[in-house]
């Protein structure tokens, strides 16, 4: 089954990495794709909507419309990261 999620904060390939490394630790998910030109998260696999929202907005890309100061700087801490992990491959 496919789920897609339109998010925010999603700035840069770092963002991008960063998400689907965390969306991919969650049972039952087998596949994440991301398009970052129109914001939106597929992910496949058997899991519970809100356990994809709930990991989406700890990492601080929320559902559109449910952004907050917060999880925006958080975005840009998994930004970072994301950006490390992908000059370590």
């Amino acid at each position: 089954m496919e789920q897609q999620f339109e998010v925010e904060n999603i700035k840069c390939g770092g963002c991008m990495n960063s998400i689907k490394t965390a969306l991919l630790k969650i049972e039952g998910v087998t596949g994440v794709e991301i398009n970052k030109e129109i914001d939106i998260v597929s992910v496949t696999g058997e899991v519970n909507r809100e356990v994809v929202v709930d990991k989406l907005n700890e990492l601080g890309y929320p559902e559109k419309g449910n952004n907050t100061l917060i999880r925006k700087a958080k975005s840009y801490v998994n930004c970072a990261i994301g950006r490390m992990s992908e000059t370590e491959s």
